[in-house]
């Protein structure tokens, strides 16, 4: 199997997918079933090594703006004295 760089064509239609998918968690409050069929066609659309990485951005944008809003708090240490 040959790897090659997708097409314009191909690298909107993962984009468009992306979107709609994220569209659709935002709104049912990142409720991965309620999108699942927008899921399948965003992995089906896109290579899988971007479906990785834009997983892994989703997650690190989430937790920038939740910084942003809430300022950092670190988590509770064990404390046994």
């Amino acid at each position: 199997a040959k790897m090659s760089a997708p097409t314009m064509e191909e690298r909107k239609a993962c984009w468009a997918a992306r979107d709609e998918f994220w569209q659709c968690l935002d709104g049912h409050g990142d409720d991965a079933a309620a999108c699942e069929k927008l899921r399948l066609c965003f992995v089906s659309r896109c290579p899988q090594q971007w479906v990785k990485y834009f997983d892994k951005r989703r997650d690190f944008l989430k937790y920038k703006r939740k910084l942003e809003t809430e300022g950092y708090h670190p988590p509770e240490a064990d404390r046994k004295s």
